[in-house]
């Protein structure tokens, strides 16, 4: 039985193995070509956090795989009134095929996989995005072609994006470099990941300008995310000047990306202009949730021999 529950714990070849997958439904869905690798398969969805791309992503990639999408809000299920998750873990394991959390704590979907018996996809913690990153990764090598030698740069927050960005870059070949302000730093686990690299694969700085030298694809994202949204007068004094913007763009290489997980808030961590300038990879990269989650849905859920081959 294969999880998602974060993107350490695949390895570069199941990675890859799941943008191939993600090329290859892509191409299918964009051909009218069905792939019904999960028909008769429930997935339960429950979401702990609001969601536009996720949700939406997520039950349309099922329908289109087969399968049926039950969307299970922590305010109608039990375990919002209190139910313990390893007993909601055992309870959906009998009714269903799969689990999709959005939630806050990664332990809540350390704890789903260990106690159920079914697969467990993290759909976003307040630790990690492993989805996103594969729909960014993917975009990336749509774009360029390839992963291996480029540099990713992010400016903004040590968050759950930039946890999981970092894991993603430097596990595909590529170079991974950040600007974050003193106190928002991601944790110590995920830095010492990235040592592990070296000097020239990865580097932290406070400078936003020295971080994007020579990127070959800038990320950014919201100052302050769901469940922060006291601190947001804070972080807006934290963040001022770690804005993507022409200044910033400027020091990168002449055809470098930008991307945004969303939604975007112009004139904060992005400007509109550079923004609108790269609205296209932006967008792609939102459609390619759809597309790379059904890579993990197959991945995780399919039955063995229930997927073609992807050399």
């Amino acid at each position: 039985m294969k999880h998602l529950l974060k993107l350490e714990d695949w390895s570069t070849e199941e990675i890859i193995n799941t943008l191939n997958l993600a090329d290859q439904l892509k191409y299918e869905q964009k051909h009218g070509i069905e792939h019904k690798h999960l028909k008769g398969k429930t997935l339960g969805m429950i979401f702990e956090k609001s969601s536009t791309r996720t949700r939406v992503s997520f039950e349309v990639g099922m329908t289109q795989l087969g399968g049926y999408p039950l969307f299970l809000s922590s305010n109608d299920l039990q375990i919002g009134r209190g139910e313990p998750v390893e007993d909601t873990a055992r309870v959906l394991s009998r009714f269903l095929d799969g689990i999709m959390i959005r939630t806050f704590e990664q332990s809540e979907v350390e704890a789903l996989a260990e106690h159920g018996s079914i697969p467990i996809i993290n759909g976003l913690t307040d630790y990690c995005h492993p989805c996103q990153v594969l729909a960014d990764l993917m975009t990336i090598r749509e774009f360029k072609g390839k992963l291996e030698g480029l540099k990713m740069c992010f400016i903004g927050d040590g968050n759950n994006m930039m946890n999981s960005l970092i894991v993603g870059a430097l596990s595909t070949g590529m170079s991974f470099s950040a600007a974050c302000p003193e106190g928002y730093m991601p944790p110590q686990n995920i830095i010492e990941f990235g040592e592990k690299y070296g000097k020239g694969k990865f580097e932290i700085v406070h400078d936003p300008i020295e971080a994007a030298k020579n990127a070959d694809v800038v990320y950014t994202d919201v100052w302050a995310s769901m469940g922060q949204e006291e601190e947001k007068k804070i972080r807006e004094a934290a963040f001022a000047g770690y804005q993507v913007n022409a200044d910033l763009m400027a020091v990168t290489n002449p055809d470098c990306m930008v991307l945004h997980c969303l939604p975007a808030h112009r004139g904060e961590e992005i400007t509109a202009d550079v923004f609108e300038a790269h609205a296209n990879e932006i967008f792609e990269e939102a459609e390619n949730r759809l597309h790379a989650q059904k890579a993990v849905l197959v991945e995780c859920m399919a039955d063995k021999g229930n997927t073609r081959d992807n050399d």
